[in-house]
This record gives structure tokens, sequence and C-alpha cells, in this order.
């Protein structure tokens, strides 16, 4: 699976727009294949910033989605209330991976959970590390 964190900058005197845009993207990503884990909007702190995750089985499923953008009226609908409102100032889109607790480790790496004395972990010594380590 990987997972697409959308991070925006946005207008806080048109959020009301920004949400409109928001729902119409949900509906697009589960309509095709992905899963749209929310948008993230301001309630304390800087009001200017916000955020979406939503994932797909693989690279290749995103890649098929992806190349909807620009042609299916519906994707371009999306984008209009994006483009004529200017609720969006700017964003950013960052693919990752999800690390769960059941998840085995990355290819390579030694798994921290196996580690008796890993500091922090359950079965190890949480914060009393010798001075040695």
């Amino acid at each position: 699976m990987i997972t697409c964190v959308v991070e925006y900058v946005i207008d806080p005197a048109k959020t009301e727009r920004f949400e409109e845009f928001a729902h119409r993207w949900m509906e697009l990503v589960a309509r095709h294949g992905g899963e749209h884990h929310g948008y993230f909007l301001p309630s304390e702190g800087a009001s200017d910033r916000a955020l979406a995750l939503f994932s797909f089985p693989s690279l290749a499923a995103y890649e098929n989605y992806r190349e909807l953008f620009g042609t299916d009226p519906d994707f371009v609908a999306a984008d209009r209330i994006r483009d004529e409102s200017g609720c969006v100032l700017r964003h950013e889109r960052t693919f990752m991976r999800p690390l769960l607790p059941d998840s085995p480790p990355a290819d390579g790496l030694p798994d921290a959970r196996d580690a008796p004395d890993a500091p922090g972990l359950p079965g190890g010594d949480a914060g009393n590390a010798s001075p040695e380590a």
C-alpha cells in the first residue's frame, strides 16, 4: 500500500470552498480504487494549513488514477473549484508507506521488536540503558 499525504496552504477566508473541493476529491479517490482517510482542517494553531491522506494498493494503481487528471470531466470539475475560488494557495504531495504495530520491518533492516533489551519496547529496558550502549 502507498499513502499520499497532501499538505495544503489554504486561504482561511475560503474554507467553505476548500471543503467543497475536498468532498469532490474524496468521492473521486473512492470511485477509482483508493481509500480516502479524510482531510484535516485547522482547528487550533495555524489557520492556513490542511492535510489530505489517501491510499492506493500500489504505486501502479495510483498512477492509473492519476492518468485521469485533466481529461475526466469529474476531475476537471473538482479542480475548477480550487482554481476558480483560489482556496488553495499551494500544495505539496509526499508518498509514504504505513508502519503499523504488526508491520514487518523494511527489507534488510533488523526488527527492533525482536531485541530483548530495546529501550522503550515491551520486554526492553525502558529508559535505563547501560552506559556502554
